[in-house]
């Protein structure tokens, strides 16, 4: 797949046991301006998002490429966010999530990200994902999915920690 490309999984929903990850609708908005404006989601991510950030990205998220809502089958309701996209760090592709904090500790975010990276996998050579150091819980779930640790730096003034998965036909 040429670099430029977006991995499938971007557009295509993908079913899990319990979820579905598939493009962003207008009626998941309330969820998704939740997980950029809570400040316990945003804690190693900058913190929350202005009124008119959050304006400028409700206008771009519905059906755009790689942004997938997370909903759970059993009632529809959003759980979270994935998106699966081109990392500036030399173009892999680059998987990151956000879920609101009632559904944290279920399970959910793993089963999101660990279908979301090896649906990627079956596109491109490797995945990559960012997260702060301090970010344990996090770590521990980049790790559960299969993810290595491969670079530490600084970046937005705090410890950053890359993880990479390749595949194994392909890296």
């Amino acid at each position: 797949m040429p670099a430029s490309a977006t991995p499938s999984v971007a557009s295509a929903p993908i079913a899990t046991k319990r979820l579905v990850l598939r493009p962003v609708r207008t009626r998941d908005l309330p969820a998704v301006t939740r997980l950029w404006t809570d400040p316990e989601v945003r804690r190693h991510l900058g913190g929350p998002v202005t009124d008119t950030v959050v304006r400028i990205r409700q206008r771009r998220i519905v059906g755009a490429p790689g942004r997938l809502a997370v909903e759970r089958t059993l009632d529809g309701a959003v759980l979270g966010l994935v998106t699966v996209d081109q990392d500036g760090r030399g173009g892999e592709t680059e998987v990151s999530y956000q879920f609101l904090p009632e559904y944290w500790g279920q399970g959910y975010a793993r089963e999101a990200v660990a279908a979301a990276v090896a649906s990627a996998l079956e596109d491109v050579p490797s995945v990559v994902a960012v997260t702060q150091e301090a970010n344990t819980r996090s770590r521990r779930l980049l790790e559960t999915v299969g993810m290595v640790h491969a670079e530490s730096f600084v970046e937005w003034d705090a410890h950053q920690v890359l993880y990479r998965r390749s595949s194994p036909g392909k890296g």
